[in-house]
């Protein structure tokens, strides 16, 4: 039995992880076209890597500003 549960947690995780990987990329070039400042988009690259998951929600949520809403 839990050689089968092993089967689809290992594989979903995966899976996950790789989402995950994708959605902070696109948030990271997201960041770099923005009209931003070069510190705004320095620190809005750190927060993404070092909090790959809040942090992207945190930058889709709160980090974009109106103009660049459009990218």
């Amino acid at each position: 039995m839990f050689a089968l549960l092993a089967d689809i947690v290992i594989p979903t995780t995966g899976l996950i992880g790789l989402l995950v990987l994708v959605l902070d990329i696109i948030a990271i070039v997201s960041v770099v076209a923005g009209h931003g400042s070069l510190a705004r988009k320095l620190l809005w690259t750190l927060i993404i890597l070092l909090l790959p998951f809040l942090g992207m929600i945190l930058y889709f949520l709160i980090g974009r500003s109106s103009t660049d809403a459009s990218l």
